[in-house]
């Protein structure tokens, strides 16, 4: 078996096991809704290693901070897309409809997305390369434009 096999596996029994844990009760796969695998990402942040700066941290914007602050760990956006990515391919592995996908929904894309540019505005080293195609993505698709002339050639450079 592969390593992303092996993780793959690892990874489903775990958000098995986080969904026979939830109080009241236990949701069956079958039940699972995209509100349940935010859920689930959201008790992942508290395992980890990433600290992405709040707003009101002295530090935010800062890629390489002088001194340690108090804003929390969480887990890298990273980490989370290649999750989600191996949690949607298992779904469908353990007989689960892709139009029933609750990893591939589009609440579970807007999460990602918005925890990538968080990672971004707090300062977290990204190469030029990925800034430059955020901040181009992001000036398209977040910005008012006229209907009438769309300029599809911004890019912030830092």
């Amino acid at each position: 078996m592969s390593r992303y096999e092996s993780q793959k596996r690892r990874d489903w029994n775990t958000f098995g096991q986080y969904l026979k844990n939830q109080t009241p009760a236990a949701v069956p796969l079958s039940h699972c809704t995209f509100n349940h695998v935010l859920d689930f990402l959201r008790y992942l942040d508290q395992f980890g290693k990433t600290k992405v700066h709040l707003p009101g941290c002295v530090f935010f914007g800062q890629p390489d901070p002088p001194a340690p602050c108090t804003c929390p760990l969480r887990q890298a956006w990273g980490s989370l897309d290649a999750l989600i990515g191996r949690l949607r391919a298992a779904f469908e592995e353990h007989g689960g409809s892709p139009d029933q996908n609750p990893f591939a929904t589009a609440p579970i894309r807007l999460y990602l997305r918005e925890e990538y540019t968080k990672e971004l505005v707090a300062g977290l080293s990204r190469n030029d390369t990925e800034k430059e195609h955020l901040l181009k993505v992001s000036s398209l698709q977040f910005q008012p434009q006229s209907p009438h002339k769309r300029n599809s050639n911004i890019v912030i450079k830092f």
